[in-house]
């Protein structure tokens, strides 16, 4: 049997969705550029009007980046030396920087396996008097299970920090990501589901004195110019990524829509190659109480590594998320953790393998994925 011709097919091709929507970007570029206000101002508050009940909550604020939107959580939240925070050690790194820039203490759980995100059966045993906060991942689009963590979290009288970098429009039991927690937070880097021309982020929450706290605190700790109520930063969203934002967000749910799509199509190829069956490949596990939006489709693979050189080869782009776990980085020793602690993160260090799943991808080019990762495994049998 002749192999078909090789395919080119990146990881994310962000020139695709542009390509769909440019007119409607360079408009809002230049609807900034003429009104010359670039640093928060009216796109800034109406995209942030836009997205609040979108997240159905109360109140959205624009920050500059998903990392600084996870720090400006923490500190409102009064977070800072001498205290803990439960998070997931399986995450990007800012989901712990940000605790450790502030003095505070990272307690990691280890993950559900099936899910990737935390396994909140382990997180009770980890509560102390030290606690201030636990810090669900909202993973790979996925939302983590929040029923258990609120609980435990008002039993104990701590505050609940979304991580929702990754999940903007998932659903929790009905309820969307960044309404579940006490704060939510979220980046717009390129890569997301709804991605600027660079860096940004936002806050969610229904604690009308939380919005105004995190307001305060990305502006210098100051309510008005010049007179600091306390210390903040500066976090402010650019008028400039907010336009184009508002523009992409218009598109958002028919892009996460499309993105679903693709993960069916997806689990059914990989099914009917026989990969699943064979225990090649482990396809991503969706909770019955989620509504998943895929900014990642992540499997486990048999041999990942040389799985992942046979299709950069064939012109698949893949990426690993995360090669090595939080909680053996180099920069956390001082944490006390060791090889070992958290098996399932670290399994899923060596075993999860990002494919291209983003909303213009083709059916063809889903079929030449699953089609060279069945013939990898055929050849190394």
């Amino acid at each position: 049997m002749q192999e078909k011709a090789q395919m080119k097919i990146p990881i994310l091709d962000l020139s695709a969705q542009h390509q769909q929507i440019a007119g409607e970007i360079e408009a809002a570029v230049a609807r900034v550029l003429n009104s010359q206000k670039f640093i928060l101002g009216p796109e800034v508050q109406e995209f942030e009007r836009e997205l609040a009940p979108y997240c159905q909550c109360a109140e959205a604020v624009g920050c500059a980046s998903g990392s600084d939107a996870l720090l400006l959580a923490l500190m409102a939240c009064g977070v800072g030396p001498g205290d803990e925070v439960i998070t997931t050690p399986f995450s990007f790194f800012a989901t712990v920087g940000s605790i450790v820039r502030l003095g505070a203490k990272a307690v990691f759980v280890d993950i559900d396996a099936a899910t990737f995100n935390i396994d909140s059966t382990r997180i009770e045993s980890t509560i102390t008097e030290r606690t201030k906060a636990i810090m669900p991942v909202h993973l790979f689009g996925q939302c983590a299970e929040m029923a258990r963590i609120n609980e435990l979290a008002s039993q104990s009288g701590i505050a609940v920090i979304e991580d929702a970098a990754q999940a903007i429009g998932a659903e929790y039991r009905g309820r969307r990501a960044g309404s579940l927690g006490t704060v939510g937070c979220f980046s717009f880097y390129p890569s997301k589901n709804l991605g600027g021309a660079g860096d940004g982020g936002l806050l969610t929450t229904n604690d009308l004195e939380m919005a105004e706290t995190l307001r305060t605190l990305r502006s210098h700790g100051a309510k008005k110019k010049y007179y600091h109520d306390r210390v903040g930063i500066n976090s402010r969203l650019d008028s400039l990524q907010a336009a184009i934002l508002r523009v992409k967000f218009r598109y958002l749910d028919q892009w996460a829509h499309a993105r679903r799509a693709n993960a069916q199509r997806y689990s059914e190829l990989f099914r009917n190659a026989g990969l699943v069956s064979s225990e090649s490949i482990g396809l991503p596990a969706e909770s019955e109480s989620s509504l998943h939006v895929y900014n990642q489709f992540v499997i486990r693979a048999r041999d990942r590594d040389k799985l992942r050189a046979c299709l950069a080869e064939r012109g698949v782009g893949t990426e690993i998320y995360y090669p090595v776990p939080l909680h053996m980085q180099a920069c956390f020793k001082d944490l006390g953790y060791q090889s070992g602690d958290f098996p399932e993160s670290e399994r899923a260090a060596e075993e999860a393998l990002a494919i291209p799943v983003y909303p213009e991808l083709g059916a063809n080019a889903q079929a030449y994925v699953v089609e060279t990762i069945a013939s990898f495994y055929r050849h190394s049998a």
